[in-house]
């Protein structure tokens, strides 16, 4: 199976609790990044569902923008400040 990477979303901005540390997301290469390296709580419910719904639209099995809210859904539950970036 090849995996696509590139899966683009409209962008979210996460703030972490340190103000300095912002990152912008808008692939899914760029969310597996934040999630498995950055978030700070790597057991909570939402965190998991965003990582399935990582490989999933990896895999093509789900719509991006849908990979998105569990994103934004897993920032919240962590604490994380989300921002949709406009372009």
């Amino acid at each position: 199976m090849e995996w696509d990477t590139s899966a683009e979303f409209s962008p979210v901005a996460l703030i972490f609790e340190d103000r300095n540390r912002r990152v912008i997301v808008r692939t899914a290469k760029d969310a597996a990044k934040v999630l498995m390296r950055d978030f700070p709580v790597d057991d909570g419910e939402e965190f998991l569902a965003a990582i399935r719904a990582c490989v999933d639209v990896m895999a093509g099995k789900l719509e991006p923008e849908k990979f998105r809210q569990a994103i934004i859904r897993a920032a919240d539950e962590a604490g994380i400040s989300a921002i949709a970036v406009l372009h």
